[in-house]
């Protein structure tokens, strides 16, 4: 489904995402895919010796969740900018949620953009992430 700029208005939320819990083996497949293996993610002992009371999840991972929720709202080609801060930790057995709403509609050189804040929440409503986006979306007709 296209998203177009006229649909669109300040104070909609976007889709939500949940994902599903995350999992001691999906940390360690993603340490080996971002090349980040600090054992903080993957070691439970060295994450309780460093006070975390066990592992926990990369923030990329967090954020990633977070982009997916926006490429599966309005695809990858519209995204101008995209930028999180990290708010709390992510341990396994944790369920994320990913919302957010339009804050804004402009138009800059000629492109309708929104500009929309996201949270990624676990399911205690604990944020972990929170962050903005910056979309061109297409106006009906053109």
């Amino acid at each position: 489904m296209k998203v177009y700029f006229e649909d669109v208005n300040v104070g909609d939320s976007i889709p939500s995402l949940t994902a599903a819990p995350i999992t001691e083996t999906q940390l360690v497949r993603y340490a080996g895919a971002s090349g980040d293996f600090n054992p903080i993610h993957t070691v439970p002992h060295l994450a309780e010796a460093a006070g975390l009371g066990g592992v926990i999840a990369h923030g990329m991972l967090v954020m990633g969740l977070v982009g997916r929720a926006i490429t599966t709202w309005i695809g990858v080609a519209p995204l101008r900018q995209f930028g999180v801060r990290f708010t709390g930790m992510t341990k396994p057995g944790q369920t994320i949620t990913v919302t957010g709403r339009v804050v804004e509609k402009l138009i800059v050189n000629g492109e309708y953009r929104i500009r929309c804040e996201v949270v990624a929440a676990d399911q205690d409503g604990q944020p972990k992430v929170q962050g903005s986006f910056v979309a061109a979306l297409p106006k009906r007709g053109n």
